[in-house]
């Protein structure tokens, strides 16, 4: 019988270790935060090859992960061990106390039949929609984690629309080359005719008309990478997590999460390409983690308009420390679905290097939801491609300030609980080195942000900061190309 290399180690202690090892983190937190419990698995082990897995990149194992994971569930929990080799599979459903430990030298990479991705009941941008079946997917799971060092790819190149202006000639042949549908106009390119379909009833956004048959925009519903639902103790280390389909990491109503160490990347040209999406949950640590993405690349998220107003489930007490972000349309993101709320975060001691937007709050009339509480310091970026901080109340919208000179104020709408609030968020110690503009604050005038602090801050930029609709905004020893704001 084929046996794996087992690291002699104890898997509780060593997933004990990324909370305890976390601790100087709490300290001198401006909120009261309980700390981030990590997963308790027993250390028992199998290993895939002895579930029949055949590590040659062409045998289909989705079999062999099911049966080993299932052995393991019968025993009460334990280590799923993934040698090297390359692990060709469909959907891992992941249960309690199960930890998936793929070592350094192994490569699962997700099928890209959508036959193997049934279409579900789910929750995507916070609303409650129907989506494909995620290639690691969890549901009410406890103690939880994937482990190893790594390679996860979801084969997203056979499931994401291209947009021709992102991409270079010879990218755009290679594109083409797999067949799929052009767009009458030659600016954009859909992986087959289903799609192309359900993208013209959608338009820019993710919600097809209900009336298309599912099975043939299949692929339009195209699934995040690693979906965990409703889940605690949750724990992702020192693995990379590539090429998804849609979003890549989806904790969405999740409870005790670490985030340590991970590599997360995406092409940059990649719809909704997503680094991390911390969606409505509650207690989380991100640190010491890389992201290179096609959209937000470490986004809070807590719900969709009625649909998250109805479930009512805040994102707060999150810890960010020591990240770094290249490619992404922000580094650190809020929103814009912020219906259920979002509190009690700090961002700190993070890199943001080419990235589109450093520091990013967004929302529009609608939504509802409060943000408060969050402290981001000692941010350092380095060549911001628009705005090192931005406020923006009216995304996908057409602000007040945007109006063309002479055009009548609309009436404001009554403030009520689609009025969406963020105040009480504070900024110091960023240093940022090239940005089109320092600081962007757009709120609204039926109800303003509130209480922005910023402090011991210098940026470099072609503009310096400009405020709309906004109260109680302060700047303490704040430079923009020098000079004091």
């Amino acid at each position: 019988m084929k046996t794996c290399k087992l690291l002699i180690i104890c898997a509780v202690a060593a997933l004990a270790s990324a909370c305890c090892n976390s601790d100087p983190l709490y300290k001198d937190l401006p909120f009261q935060m309980e700390k981030v419990q990590a997963p308790r698995i027993p250390s028992r082990s199998v290993c895939l090859l002895d579930f029949g897995g055949v590590p040659d990149g062409v045998t289909l194992n989705t079999q062999a992960f099911a049966d080993a994971i299932d052995a393991l569930v019968q025993k009460g929990g334990g280590v799923l061990e993934v040698p090297a080799g390359i692990w060709r599979t469909g959907p891992i459903g992941l249960q309690s106390k199960i930890e998936l430990r793929v070592c350094k030298d192994a490569i699962i990479v997700f099928d890209p039949d959508q036959d193997l991705y049934p279409i579900i009941d789910t929750n995507f941008e916070g609303l409650d929609v129907r989506r494909c079946l995620s290639p690691i997917h969890a549901e009410g799971a406890h103690d939880i984690a994937i482990t190893g060092g790594g390679v996860i790819d979801g084969s997203g190149e056979y499931w994401r629309e291209v947009k021709r202006r992102k991409v270079s000639d010879d990218q755009w042949k290679e594109i083409i080359a797999r067949g799929g549908i052009i767009s009458e106009d030659g600016k954009n390119w859909f992986p087959d005719e289903g799609y192309a379909k359900a993208r013209a009833t959608a338009g820019s956004l993710n919600y097809p008309d209900p009336s298309l048959d599912e099975q043939e925009i299949k692929t339009f519903l195209r699934p995040v990478m690693v979906s965990f639902r409703e889940c605690e103790r949750v724990l992702l280390q020192d693995c990379t997590f590539q090429n998804s389909p849609c979003w890549n990491l989806h904790p969405l109503w999740c409870k005790d999460v670490t985030i340590k160490d991970i590599t997360v990347r995406n092409p940059h040209y990649s719809a909704n390409g997503d680094g991390i999406d911390i969606d409505a949950c509650e207690g989380v640590v991100v640190t010491g983690s890389s992201f290179d993405v096609g959209d937000d690349a470490i986004c809070i998220k807590s719900g969709k308009d009625a649909d998250g107003r109805r479930h009512a489930r805040k994102c707060r007490n999150l810890i960010i420390d020591d990240c770094t972000v290249y490619h992404g349309h922000g580094g650190f993101v809020v929103g814009s679905e912020m219906s259920g709320g979002v509190e009690n975060i700090r961002v700190s001691n993070c890199r943001f290097i080419g990235t589109d937007v450093g520091l990013r709050f967004k929302s529009t009339r609608g939504r509802g939801g409060l943000v408060k509480d969050i402290w981001c310091d000692h941010i350092y970026m380095k060549d911001i491609v628009s705005y090192g901080v931005i406020f923006n109340l009216y995304y996908a919208g057409v602000a007040a300030s945007d109006m063309k000179e002479g055009a009548a104020e609309p009436a404001l709408p009554p403030v009520d609980e689609t009025t969406p609030e963020m105040r009480d968020i504070h900024f110091s110690d960023i240093t940022c080195a090239g940005a089109k503009q320092a600081i962007y604050i757009n709120g609204l005038p039926e109800l303003p942000l509130r209480n922005l602090t910023f402090a011991n801050s210098t940026f470099t930029a072609s503009k310096p900061a400009e405020v709309h609709y906004a109260e109680e905004v302060t700047f303490n020893n704040v430079l923009v190309n020098g000079v004091e704001l």
